[in-house]
């Protein structure tokens, strides 16, 4: 697909664009587009325009994210600094825009004195992502303070969703196919910002204690299976610190997989379906996916 086939943008496309150095891993291959809009329009106007035939994928951070070695046909969209924004609506509620931070939006809320947002300060994405995720830690979901989010639609329709439009449950949403959020609606509820610090400071400790947040990672590896927790399935079958080349389940915390160098996707996949595997054999316990896997092997 050559750039004369595409439509005509104000914000950047690049060719053949490398997704290792965007995504946690630092692994996986290139994207045959990148698309960095310039604002809602241009994101509107270029989705509008593209063949309706060519895939389109959002990328946040890249946190949960495995990018195959094949890399990733069609256009990627990252929404860069346009839409890294936070704004006070009211005193309870932020219009957070699709490539904010979770530290940001989080950090944001305690300087305005809305408690309830501290755990998305420990969600390693932006608000596109752990929207269409239903992203939660801590004991609180998206679902528990999502208002409502815009998003542009893969006709370039953009369309603005209540929470209860949004199918919500573990982890997952009935976000359409290559929907990009461009932006979300959070309420929390007055708080004092020395008590919401407190509280980030609480869940940031207990990230470090628990978490190898300094490793090349993709963060919880898997859904929490209904009645136990992934990690404890994944000891219980002896797979804490299992290797295949560079590619390691974390001693640290065995729900988070490793790239201890120079992994490839390849290996992290083959990790975790291995992990799967002798889970399955061990216990009967199906475990699924919770880092989505995208692109050509």
């Amino acid at each position: 697909m050559s750039v004369a086939e595409l439509p005509r943008v104000r914000g950047k496309l690049t060719a053949d664009a490398p997704l290792a150095p965007l995504v946690w891993f630092k692994s996986g291959g290139a994207a045959e587009w990148l698309f960095e809009p310039k604002d809602v329009e241009d994101l509107s106007e270029f989705l509008t325009g593209l063949d309706p035939q060519v895939p389109v994928m959002g990328l946040g951070l890249g946190s949960n994210l495995i990018v195959r070695d094949g890399g990733v046909p069609g256009v990627v969209v990252r929404l860069g600094k346009p839409f890294a924004t936070v704004e006070r609506l009211d005193e309870t509620v932020l219009r957070c825009g699709g490539g904010a931070s979770g530290i940001l939006v989080s950090s944001t809320a305690r300087d305005a004195g809305i408690g309830g947002l501290e755990f998305l300060r420990s969600i390693p994405g932006t608000v596109g992502g752990f929207v269409r995720m239903n992203g939660g830690a801590y004991g609180r979901e998206v679902k528990d303070v999502l208002v409502e989010c815009e998003v542009v639609l893969r006709s370039g329709e953009l369309k603005t969703l209540p929470l209860d439009a949004l199918g919500y449950t573990y982890r997952h949403s009935d976000l359409p196919e290559g929907a990009i959020v461009v932006s979300a609606t959070f309420r929390g509820q007055p708080e004092q910002p020395e008590a919401i610090q407190a509280e980030m400071d609480r869940i940031a400790q207990s990230r470090e204690e628990s978490q190898p947040l300094r490793s090349k990672t993709g963060g919880s590896t898997f859904k929490n299976p209904p009645g136990t927790k992934a990690w404890k399935e994944i000891d219980d079958a002896g797979c804490r610190g299992l290797q295949i080349g560079d590619a390691q389940v974390s001693e640290k915390h065995c729900n988070f997989l490793l790239n201890l160098g120079a992994a490839s996707s390849a290996d992290i996949e083959a990790l975790g379906e291995e992990v799967r595997r002798r889970v399955r054999e061990k216990s009967g316990v199906e475990l699924e996916w919770e880092i989505q896997r995208v692109g050509n092997a």
